[in-house]
């Protein structure tokens, strides 16, 4: 029976790096509600987002497909960004085994009269921001609720864009914080739900930058007041991007302990993850934070600093507390392991392994991907694939010189041996050709 089956939730930061957290080695910002979360459940140590950009990692995680095959494959505009009537989510998946589904925040993978509009794509109600760039905005005029505006008493200075459409900008008149407002609706929407099986899908935004707001002011984090922080000799970006991890942070918090007041914790798995690597847009010092931690690269590169993220798994009861897992897995596998959960039948055509077996203690169960693969269409392109001890990047796709890490023993991937293993180069390049499905809005340079 559905009833039966836990209560899933999915939180996702935007653009928090694998460092960014007390447990991933963070020594800076403040985070003890994430590192409580980890001491009680399982932290991942090798898990990736679907891509190294929002969009199309959202994508992944929505479709179980990785991006050689998932329709979204790169921050765009109009129906390139916009999941079809075809494309099976995880939120169908669920909805179909009879769980409520909700999402708040970004969703990023269609507006209102596009197909992947979220109420056509398994979501019985929505609350957020549907485009990207609106989302830049802390301080917006209006969020949407399901098809309608919600309007807000802020008042924007927009900036013109040079290929039309949504423009950007940035407050000038701050009253309603957005983060604060997505937070409230979720909660009160479990609440609502707390009787029946759920899925909530919590799309923060916190830590991006407000581009817009950069390039304006040279201060792209928006936040409300600086908390802990306000007496730090920093400038202003670097206050304000801890205080919002920290305002997250204990927004995190709050969840789990609702979760606990209802009763229903132990009913529910909840997960934390984040969108893709760090970034350095709003003007704060990265050496500061160090957010990337030990691994090479940020947003934007496919380099493990910007698709490796970190991954929490917290259920009560069921998983066993203080765990650290070394399990290779990625966004796509959301798909397998709620259908899983659930008891349905995955859709055809994934890119999925379940990862059920790891957070309830069977990982001898565990199967393993024969690799995982990501391509990115800006800066040139470039690909990637993780095979077991091996990590190959090639820039750009499908015909530069792959350049090959190993690592398990180079974490920071500093040392190209690819000279040295030229049958694991060779086996790379073949999934490089292999992974990569020919889609007419991606088409790689020279093909």
């Amino acid at each position: 029976m559905a009833a039966d089956r836990p209560n899933v939730i999915f939180i996702l930061a935007d653009d928090l790096g694998y460092g960014d957290l007390g447990s991933y080695g963070q020594q800076v910002i403040r985070t003890p509600s994430l590192d409580r979360m980890a001491a009680e459940g399982i932290r991942f140590t090798h898990f990736y987002a679907g891509a190294t950009v929002c969009a199309p990692s959202r994508s992944v995680l929505m479709t179980g497909q990785h991006t050689g095959h998932t329709h979204v494959r790169g921050n765009a505009r109009g129906t390139a960004q916009s999941l079809r009537d075809e494309d099976v989510t995880v939120a169908e998946i669920l909805k179909s085994a009879g769980y409520a589904t909700g999402l708040f925040g970004k969703w990023g993978l269609g507006e209102v009269g596009m197909e992947g509009h979220p109420l056509s794509q398994g979501f019985d109600g929505f609350f957020g921001y549907l485009n990207q760039v609106h989302a830049h905005n802390y301080y917006p005029e209006f969020l949407w609720r399901d098809l309608e505006k919600v309007p807000l008493r802020n008042k924007v200075e927009r900036t013109p864009r040079p290929y039309g459409g949504f423009e950007g900008g940035w407050a000038t008149e701050r009253y309603e914080y957005s983060h604060d407002l997505i937070v409230q609706e979720a909660l009160a929407w479990v609440d609502e739900q707390k009787d029946a099986p759920f899925f909530l899908y919590l799309a923060l935004t916190i830590p991006h930058a407000n581009n817009e707001a950069t390039r304006a002011v040279g201060d792209g984090a928006e936040v409300p007041e600086y908390g802990v922080y306000e007496s730090e000799d920093w400038p202003d970006p670097d206050k304000g991007q801890a205080a919002m991890i920290t305002r997250m942070d204990r927004d995190v918090g709050t969840l789990l302990g609702r979760l606990a007041d209802l009763g229903i914790a132990e009913k529910t798995l909840v997960m934390f993850s984040s969108d893709n690597g760090p970034h350095n847009e709003s003007n704060h010092d990265l050496l500061r934070f160090n957010p990337s931690g030990n691994l090479r690269g940020i947003k934007r590169d496919l380099y493990d600093g910007g698709i490796r993220v970190p991954f929490l798994a917290w259920w009560p009861g069921t998983i066993q507390p203080g765990q650290v897992s070394d399990h290779i897995g990625y966004f796509g596998d959301l798909m397998a392991t709620v259908a899983d959960l659930s008891a349905v039948d995955m859709p055809p055509a994934t890119d999925s392994i379940s990862f059920v077996p790891t957070l309830q203690g069977r990982s001898g169960e565990q199967r393993a991907h024969d690799y995982l693969y990501w391509e990115f269409y800006e800066a040139g392109s470039s690909q990637a694939v993780r095979m077991g001890q091996w990590k190959g990047v090639r820039k750009p796709m499908l015909t530069g010189r792959l350049e090959l890490y190993d690592v398990l023993r180079d974490e920071g991937e500093r040392y190209d041996v690819a000279r040295n293993h030229p049958d694991v180069v060779k086996k790379i390049e073949g999934i490089m050709e292999e992974a990569h499905m020919p889609h007419p809005n991606w088409t790689p340079p020279g093909r």
